[in-house]
């Protein structure tokens, strides 16, 4: 027996579109299946539409990255930790490390961005009233917020997905390098892998700040 058709009304609704919506789905999908699934065909799909509409509610791929950025960033702690201001920097960036370290394809694109979010415009925000607490100059600071975020993206991107090929390649060269040949990484080859990867962060963000503090802008013009 043939079915009579079924009318448009006696379907269920579709909730409308909005941005906050498809923001929703695409983080979904980042934490059940990564970032490689976050495409606009797939969370057009996911609404019910087209990948056309999408574009009413953000501009193209990079836009829905940075989105969901500031998504993201709603989990950073609203708490200031206890310590002098290097300390609070340096805890807020390993914070913000954590985040991205769960989605390293995302660090990769955000390395590629300029974030414009209200939460990311609120990290930046923090970190610069945190510098001039330390007494840094303003446009140092200016400058050095730029580096230490970079920073820890590029720490994230790098080694978030615990994938390190790469660096065993390269510690392997290293185990090979001969004096005769490379001198000076001889001469601090053990040197070269030595710490934790949080020493090794941490001790980075220290020598950044401390040279954000000291460098003055007038160093980067160009020598007479």
């Amino acid at each position: 027996m043939r079915k009579a058709p079924v009318s448009r009304r006696d379907r269920p609704a579709k909730p409308p579109l909005s941005r906050d919506g498809v923001i929703a789905v695409a983080l979904r999908l980042l934490r059940e299946e990564g970032l490689e699934k976050v495409t606009m065909r797939r969370v057009a799909s996911e609404l019910d539409t087209g990948p056309a509409s999408l574009y009413v509610y953000v501009a193209n791929m990079a836009e829905l990255h940075g989105a969901l950025l500031d998504d993201l960033l709603s989990d950073l702690s609203d708490k200031s930790p206890c310590g002098g201001w290097r300390h609070r920097i340096i805890a807020l960036l390993d914070e913000y490390r954590e985040i991205l370290d769960k989605y390293p394809g995302l660090a990769r694109s955000v390395l590629l961005l300029r974030p414009a979010g209200p939460r990311y415009l609120r990290l930046i925000d923090t970190l610069l009233g945190l510098l001039h607490e330390g007494g840094v100059p303003p446009a140092q600071a200016a400058w050095g917020v730029d580096l230490l975020l970079q920073m820890t993206t590029a720490s994230a991107a790098e080694h978030g997905d615990g994938d390190d090929k790469a660096g065993d390649q390269q510690m392997e060269a290293v185990s090979e390098a001969g004096p005769a040949d490379y001198p000076n990484v001889s001469r601090v080859r053990d040197e070269l892998f030595a710490g934790t990867g949080m020493e090794r962060r941490r001790w980075a963000l220290t020598a950044l700040l401390e040279g954000i503090a000291a460098t003055p802008r007038s160093a980067a013009a160009p020598p007479a």
